[in-house]
């Protein structure tokens, strides 16, 4: 059996929560940053007959798509700590006749496995860990020699913004923006991506960084801005950070569309930076 890391350290709070709101916002997501995320995956070298680990899968969107990409020779296992949101990810699979994906749930840092990988995957993971370096120093520990380790982060600091700009998003911004001393991921993970490569003691990795950009009433930017504050409302209820009835979160994904759709305007997503190496 190959081990990840020989304890489980804590991690920071969910913030999102677990609720079924967040899982269809984390499908939302998906329906957004996917072609990017596919686009990384294929220039990684992530191909056909190949055995994926993909980690913290969520309702299985990365994970189907790597079903894809390896085709029916291939295998993906997806783990992620939530049963539930598993439940669904098993059902989706289901739903398209994917026979080649399992997963299991666990916590990434103190999971065993009995086989070892192609290549190892995951987006919006690290960012999460307390220590990403010491991570990937055990995560490759699983992958064959010459697999592929290929992460997707986010940079935050960059929220979701319009042109030109508008005072409910720059609110929502202000909103969003966590408190002092609240727990919550590394909103930077993304930049950090090759030092914390570097860290680990991998070779320096190729980087690669997408953007989500559009306008227009059926641009889905807006929807999952608000569906985004929706999952985190009650984490900012609890630190005293507004409450649901400023947010009137049933009405604000129009309230942004109308902004930025009234000025023929734009909304620009937090970017997303990947970066993937061979050991």
């Amino acid at each position: 059996m190959t081990f990840v890391n020989g304890t489980t350290p804590s991690t920071p709070e969910y913030a999102l929560g677990r609720s079924e709101a967040e899982t269809q916002r984390l499908i939302l997501q998906h329906k957004i940053y996917g072609p990017m995320t596919r686009q990384f995956l294929v220039g990684a070298g992530v191909g056909s007959g190949m055995t994926v680990l993909d980690l913290g899968s969520g309702g299985g969107d990365v994970a189907m798509m790597l079903a894809d990409l390896v085709g029916p020779q291939g295998r993906v296992v997806g783990v992620d700590t939530n049963a539930q949101i598993l439940d669904v990810a098993r059902a989706r699979v289901r739903s398209v006749g994917w026979t080649n994906v399992s997963f299991v749930e666990g916590d990434i840092q103190g999971m065993a496995f009995d086989h070892e990988f192609d290549a190892v995957v995951g987006r919006w993971v690290l960012m999460y860990l307390p220590d990403p370096s010491a991570f990937l120093r055990g995560i490759r520990g699983v992958l064959r020699e010459g697999g592929v380790l290929a992460f997707q982060e986010s940079d935050l600091s960059n929220p979701p913004a319009p042109y030109p700009p508008t005072p409910l998003h720059e609110q929502v911004r202000r909103w969003t923006t966590p408190p002092p001393g609240a727990p919550g991921p590394d909103v930077q993970m993304g930049p950090k991506l090759r030092r914390t490569y570097l860290a680990a003691g991998l070779p320096a990795p190729m980087l690669r960084m997408d953007t989500p950009i559009g306008g227009g009433a059926d641009w889905p930017g807006f929807a999952y801005l608000a569906s985004t504050v929706r999952s985190l409302l009650p984490f900012l209820e609890q630190f005293g950070v507004v409450s649901a009835a400023e947010v009137d979160v049933d009405t604000l994904e129009e309230r942004l569309r109308a902004e930025v759709v009234a000025l023929d305007g734009i909304q620009l997503l937090p970017p997303l930076i990947g970066a993937w190496t061979r050991v």
